[in-house]
């Protein structure tokens, strides 16, 4: 059985970080205070609320999106598995 260390100090503010920005930049553009689309700018600022977070941490945390789709898939598994059991 493999332990896994504790990230840095730095790695979890920065994680804590954009997981801010993401949600805040998600909830100004679900509110309407900012658009998502502008004649000047374009989608420069769905991009730069939105677009540059998740990238932001999924550079932090390559397998998130993996350990997202873990949570779920075990509930399904267990009740297949029950069923046919």
């Amino acid at each position: 059985m493999r332990t896994q260390a504790l990230p840095p100090a730095h790695h979890l503010r920065l994680l804590g970080a954009a997981m801010l920005w993401l949600l805040g930049g998600g909830a100004s553009l679900l509110s309407t205070l900012v658009p998502a689309h502008t004649d000047l700018l374009g989608w420069t600022p769905a991009f730069w609320l939105v677009g540059a977070p998740l990238v932001v941490l999924l550079a932090l945390e390559p397998s998130l999106p993996r350990q997202l789709l873990a949570l779920c898939r075990p509930r399904r598994r267990m009740l297949r598995h029950a069923a046919w059991h």
